[in-house]
C-alpha cells in the first residue's frame, strides 16, 4: 500500500535506501541516502534509524551509515544460494590452485551479474570482482556465459533494453553468444581492465540451462588460458552434478527461465 504523496510505499523506500550502498560506496551520510534514494531526507532519517534499531544497518561513529550485521544474517540464510556456494567452494579452491589467480562464482540477477564468492591469490591479476558486488552482463565474460545458457527470451529481452550499451562493447552480440554456446565457454579481453583477459564457463542444470557461473581473471599475456579454461570446465561438471542431488534447487533454476 502506498503512503506517499508520490505513490511510494515504506518497502519500496527502504529498499531504495538499501540499494543505495555498493562496493565503492559502503558507507554514506543519512543526506546522502536521501539523495541516491531520491527519498525526502526526514524520511530518511526515520527510516535509518529504524533500520539502525533492527541491525539491518549500523551508525559509525563518524555518523555515516553502513550495511549492518543483521542484514548479512538475513541474507546469509538464504538457501539457495548457501547451498551453492558449500557446493562450489572445493571446485573453486582446486581451480585457483591450478589457475593462482582469481577465482569467482556469480548467478544472473536484474540483468547483472552478481558474485557470490571470490578466492585470489596473492599478486593476482587486477579484478574488479567482489562478492556481493554486480557487474554489467555484457562486459564480463561470466555475464555472456549466464547470457548465453539462459532460456531464449531473456538473452532476447536484454538486448531490447540494453541496445546501446551493447553495442559499444560487440559487433554482433548474438554471434558471440552462439559462439559461447558452441565453445561451452567465454573468453574476453580487456573488457573492465585493458590488461586482463576473463575466462568464465556455465554451471548448467538438466535443461542445459546455466543456474550459475565460475570465472578466472588473468594477466591479458597470459598462456594459462587452455589449462584454466580445462579446469574451469571440469570444475562445472562437477558442481552441476553435485547441484542435481539437492532437493531444493527450484529457486536457482527459475532465475533462468
Amino acid at each position: 500500500m502506498a503512503n506517499s504523496s508520490s505513490g511510494d510505499s515504506v518497502l519500496d523506500r527502504l529498499v531504495r535506501i538499501l540499494g543505495a550502498f555498493n562496493s565503492q560506496q559502503q558507507a554514506l551520510t543519512v543526506s546522502s541516502l536521501a539523495r541516491r534514494a531520491d527519498v525526502p531526507r526526514a524520511t530518511a532519517y526515520r527510516l535509518v534509524d529504524s533500520m539502525v534499531n533492527h541491525g539491518l544497518l549500523e551508525r559509525r561513529e563518524n555518523g555515516e551509515i553502513a550495511v549492518g550485521l543483521g542484514l548479512w544474517e538475513i541474507v546469509n540464510r538464504s538457501a539457495s544460494a548457501n547451498d551453492l556456494k558449500t557446493i562450489a567452494m572445493p571446485y573453486m579452491e582446486d581451480v585457483n590452485q591450478v589457475v593462482q589467480h582469481s577465482t569467482q562464482l556469480s548467478i544472473l540477477v536484474d540483468d547483472e551479474v552478481l558474485v557470490l564468492e571470490r578466492l585470489s591469490r596473492p599478486g593476482h591479476a587486477v579484478n574488479s570482482a567482489s562478492i556481493a558486488a554486480r557487474m554489467p552482463l555484457h562486459r564480463t565474460s561470466m555475464g555472456m556465459v549466464l547470457l548465453a545458457f539462459s532460456a531464449p527470451n531473456v538473452a532476447e529481452q536484454f538486448m531490447k533494453r540494453h541496445a546501446e550499451e551493447i553495442e559499444e562493447f560487440h559487433k554482433d552480440f548474438r554471434r558471440s553468444l552462439d559462439h559461447i554456446r558452441r565453445n561451452g565457454y567465454a573468453t574476453f579481453d580487456g573488457f573492465i581492465d585493458e590488461e586482463t583477459t576473463g575466462a568464465a564457463v556455465p554451471i548448467l542444470d538438466d535443461k542445459n540451462r546455466a543456474v550459475a557461473a565460475m570465472g578466472i581473471v588473468v594477466p591479458r599475456d597470459s598462456n594459462q588460458l587452455p589449462t584454466a579454461i580445462a579446469a574451469l570446465r571440469t570444475a562445472a561438471r562437477g558442481i552441476g552434478r553435485a547441484l542435481a542431488s539437492v532437493p531444493d534447487e527450484g529457486e536457482l533454476r527459475r532465475r533462468t527461465q
